[in-house]
């Protein structure tokens, strides 16, 4: 039995298509339905059916695919033995929100490190599915998604689905940053219905478990705001909203110097569902090495630097 078929089902299962699949694979589509259907003669199974949803795996298929997964993971651990904590090498896979004190919690690990000793970082700033799906997939140890807490029985089913555990770093409400010069800046009271006014900039790639695109964009999107800028990483936000002073934004509170590097303020308002989470996320029996726990920490005292600050 061919393992590398393995990774070809796993890849179907996760995007519900042979022929996205094949695509991620850098294969013809007829050559991966063929490595398919060799799986499932020499399984004596089969694994997927053709919906109108899609590809999806047969009751069986589900079963296997744990299994192969598992298998795959296993593969990884092996191939890996080389980069040891006997090697010295200071290794870390983790994806993150879209988060300013998160990402200082990173930069304060990293300029901590050893720098006698072989460096390999790999940090990706991502939405919460891909950073979930880069665990399952993509050699990944550890992730941080963020949610609304309207969400969380979703992202919590859908941990506990894909044999995952989590650890609550916070649970916090957004605020509305804008620039010093924003019209509302001056202002210690700031109310949802002033802010409609202005341009709105926020993050496109939001994706919730089990929720369509269209259910999604009712639930967390109330408002009737058609004034938008949509952006996929947070250089751009800070550029567009210092140069910029009639846009504003919904964030997870920024550390100070921070704000004072793109002249910026963040000021408390109130709007339904705006209660968010950050946690930690990583694969079931999962051993933190000494590295992780010093990563950790580092995160806590970011967040703590924000955490306990009076905001207006």
């Amino acid at each position: 039995m061919n393992t590398l078929y393995f990774k070809y089902a796993v890849e179907v299962e996760r995007l519900g298509s042979i022929t996205q699949a094949a695509d991620n694979l850098y294969m013809a589509q007829p050559n991966l339905s063929k490595a398919i259907k060799e799986l499932e003669d020499s399984l004596g199974i089969s694994i997927f059916k053709r919906t109108s949803k899609g590809v999806l795996p047969t009751v069986k298929g589900a079963e296997f695919l744990k299994y192969a997964k598992n298998i795959l993971a296993q593969m990884d651990k092996i191939e890996a033995l080389n980069i040891s904590d006997e090697s010295g090498k200071q290794n870390i896979n983790i994806s993150i929100p879209h988060g300013s004190y998160i990402a200082k919690g990173l930069t304060s690990f990293v300029a901590e490190l050893d720098q006698e000793k072989e460096i390999a970082i790999n940090i990706k700033e991502t939405n919460s599915m891909e950073a979930i799906s880069n665990i399952i997939y993509d050699k990944f140890d550890l992730g941080i998604i963020r949610y609304q807490c309207i969400y969380e029985n979703y992202f919590l089913n859908y941990l506990a689905e894909k044999d995952f555990c989590y650890d609550l770093i916070w649970e916090y409400e957004y605020l509305a940053v804008m620039s010093k010069n924003h019209p509302l800046a001056s202002s210690k009271d700031v109310q949802y219905g002033e802010l409609s006014k202005f341009m709105e900039i926020t993050h496109g790639d939001i994706s919730v478990p089990y929720i369509t695109g269209s259910d999604t964009k009712k639930i967390k999107d109330p408002s009737p705001l058609k004034k938008r800028i949509y952006v996929y990483e947070r250089c751009s936000q800070f550029d567009l909203l210092s140069h910029i002073p009639t846009t504003f934004m919904w964030v997870s509170p920024i550390p100070q110097d921070l704000l004072d590097r793109y002249n910026l303020i963040q000021r408390k308002c109130f709007v339904p569902n705006h209660q968010c989470k950050d946690v930690l996320i990583y694969p079931k029996g999962y051993k933190f090495t000494p590295l992780d726990k010093k990563l950790i920490d580092k995160l806590y005292e970011a967040k703590n630097e924000v955490a306990f600050r009076e905001y207006n």
